[in-house]
């Protein structure tokens, strides 16, 4: 197909008109990419990328990633020329209430949005995700005679996104897996939203990506064939490496009063509107304009590209009939194919009553049999897999030796490593899990905020869960990140307190599919909670709290708990009688999404005198204790010496739950 020049041009100022027509309508957005990276989607869109508008999510597809977020008009008016289901009416409706076209792409929200884009750097973390979920594909699912698989993932970025460390480390991560699958565009027009960018900065891209793996090209991103040539060089390279385009972009283009300079990155361009409308040949008296010949160049590039996507499913369809093994393992692949928490609590023995285990080790061997269970469950670890003990253990490395291996090796790029799980979620195919220490949630906390939002189910086994890490010292006990984590609307946090919880807590994690969960195991070795039944254990980590210890006289005090403290909570209310309850409290985001009678049923309102213990900040629990309460924790950072030191010179201890039960 030979491109067309200047029916494309002409579609590149009639997306530069749609998107200054949609800012000004609203007053609000940035148009400096959407006019500057023009040309780049006219090629992109009208000719380069392989794409079924419609077939949103068909499976090979090449993946788009706008990481520049803010230049989200970019994204709706090339959907909408595209054919896409983003109809004019939406594109009108720019930032309005309940529209399709939100301020930044979110994914769910409108078709042709591979994920939720704005926070800068988080887009090229994400391609990075999707780039290796595409090798792990093609190496699991492809034959010699039907390569099935051979999307390319695709990254728009700009100068901000490549300031941010997130994108740097996931940028070094794809250079060193060789992720050649992986394009990225830089939308080199040299300016920030405060100022040009010399003022920021003044590294040579090319030569940094050439030294972490990368391919790189340079191109005037205005000339289309110039840049489609770079396009297609990169996307047929054999160089084994992933690819870097950089295009040289005057920003704001269209709008002389401000291309090229920092006031052409956001809206102030639109109050220009009618002079900038005229000279890119649009009509004076029709807004969200476009022409006949250009719906008509995209109506059959869409015929094309679905003509395309139907030959590709016929060798789909034999492709199944020829491997139905690796048909059904694709299959499994969908959410409602996994299995249920019932069916995996099965898959792990129940562990022996006189085990001693940090839960971090119990994690360990609870994992390998859901693993087993589970083969599109990969993992991955901050350099730490020594520590945090989530190896798959009956597995290898993903390496670019071995694509099909689960275990990934991120190295230390904890931001990188959250933003590419959330990668490999968006893609749909693999279940990622990843782990670190828990204090290290802070560098993953961006990436993990995106995951809740987007209602990613990524897996967080995060270790060394509080002050109990001991000798490493305050650096490294997470004394407020349990609260901080708690916060963050559906995100699941669990602190299992046994080897028993953990089960069940990995279990939950695995079950739950319309969001992420963070597992909080501890370093220091724990007992095997045995007064509590093991089905009790591991059905009440399911419903987020339970009653743990039931009093067997009238209730008079309730304790509350969760992770190693549940242990002292239960020592503690053998000392206080037999008219003491205790709940084991490991998730309180499950537990409040239980039915008001459940929750009645474990913290019933008529006992009021409540001690919550947690090693940690006390805030939160005054949720569960109310004014009446009690909380035994941690409200400063921690102290380096042994574990059972810093808990008792901390105060968190039996003597000193009995001495609060005491005092209300």
């Amino acid at each position: 197909m030979i491109l067309q020049t200047l029916l494309l041009a002409k579609a590149a100022n009639q997306a530069r008109g749609l998107a200054i027509d949609a800012v000004h309508a609203c007053a609000s957005g940035h148009l400096g990419l959407p006019l500057g990276a023009a040309e780049i989607g006219a090629v992109l869109f009208g000719h380069a990328l392989t794409l079924n508008p419609e077939r949103p999510r068909w499976i090979n597809r090449d993946r788009f990633i706008l990481s520049a977020g803010h230049g989200s008009m970019f994204l709706y008016s090339w959907l909408h020329l595209s054919g896409f289901d983003v109809p004019i009416e939406q594109v009108k409706k720019f930032r309005a209430l309940h529209s399709t076209t939100p301020g930044h792409p979110e994914y769910r929200e409108t078709p042709g949005v591979e994920c939720t884009t704005g926070p800068l750097g988080q887009g090229v973390g994400n391609a990075v995700g999707m780039a290796l979920a595409g090798q792990m594909t093609a190496a699991r699912f492809n034959t010699p005679e039907y390569p099935i698989f051979n999307y390319h993932v695709v990254c728009l970025a700009g100068d901000g996104c490549m300031q941010e460390g997130v994108a740097m480390e996931a940028a070094a991560f794809a250079g060193h897996q060789r992720l050649d699958n992986l394009i990225l565009i830089y939308d080199a027009n040299e300016v920030t939203l405060d100022a040009m960018a010399d003022k920021t900065q003044s590294e040579n891209v090319a030569q940094r990506f050439k030294a972490i793996g990368w391919e790189t090209q340079a191109v005037a991103g205005h000339d289309m064939a110039a840049f489609l040539k770079a396009f297609n060089r990169a996307k047929n390279s054999q160089s084994g490496q992933p690819q870097l385009i950089i295009a040289k972009t005057t920003i704001g283009q269209g709008i002389p009063e401000v291309a090229g300079t920092a006031k052409g990155h956001g809206e102030g361009g639109a109050k220009f509107s009618a002079t900038a409308r005229a000279g890119l040949g649009l009509p004076d008296d029709q807004a969200f304009f476009v022409s006949e010949d250009v719906r008509a160049y995209f109506t059959a590039h869409k015929q094309r590209q679905i003509r395309a996507c139907n030959q590709w499913s016929k060798r789909y369809r034999a492709w199944r009939e020829a491997n139905p093994e690796k048909a059904a393992l694709l299959d499994s692949a969908a959410p409602e194919r996994t299995p249920s928490a019932a069916a995996l609590l099965e898959k792990i023995p129940v562990f022996a009553s006189d085990s001693k285990l940090a839960t971090r080790a119990a994690g360990r061997d609870a994992l390998q049999p859901l693993a087993a269970t589970l083969p599109l469950l990969i993992g991955g670890s901050a350099d730490l897999y020594g520590s945090t003990l989530n190896y798959l253990a009956a597995d290898r490395d993903f390496e670019p030796a071995n694509r099909a291996g689960r275990n990934i090796r991120f190295g230390i790029r904890e931001h990188a490593m959250a933003a590419i799980a959330n990668g490999v979620a968006y893609d749909g195919i693999f279940r990622p899990s990843i782990a670190t220490f828990l204090v290290f949630a802070d560098y993953s906390r961006p990436a993990m905020r995106i995951a809740a939002l987007s209602k990613l189910p990524v897996i967080y086994i995060y270790t060394h869960d509080s002050v109990g890490v001991g000798e490493d010292g305050p650096t490294h006990q997470p004394v407020e990140t349990i609260s901080g984590l708690r916060v963050i609307p559906n995100l699941d946090v669990i602190r299992p307190a046994d080897p028993e919880e953990t089960a069940a807590a990995l279990v939950a994690a695995l079950a739950r599919v319309d969001g992420p969960t963070l597992l909080a195991l501890t370093r220091q070795v724990v007992p095997n909670l045995n007064e509590i039944p093991v089905q009790t254990r591991r059905e009440g980590v399911l419903a987020g709290g339970y009653v743990a210890v039931k009093e067997t006289v009238a209730l008079s005090r309730i304790l509350i708990a969760t992770g190693s403290e549940l242990a002292l909570a239960m020592a503690a209310a053998k000392i206080l009688g037999p008219g003491v309850r205790v709940v084991s409290m490991p998730s309180t985001q499950r537990f409040d999404r239980q039915s008001a009678l459940y929750r009645e049923s474990v913290l019933p309102a008529s006992c009021r005198l409540r001690v919550a213990v947690e090693a940690g900040v006390t805030a939160l629990w005054y949720k569960y204790v109310g004014l009446d309460g009690k909380v035994v924790g941690i409200d400063r950072f921690g102290l380096s010496a042994p574990a059972p030191t810093v808990f008792k010179e901390l105060g968190v201890t039996v003597d000193a739950i009995v001495a609060a039960a005491q005092s209300i």
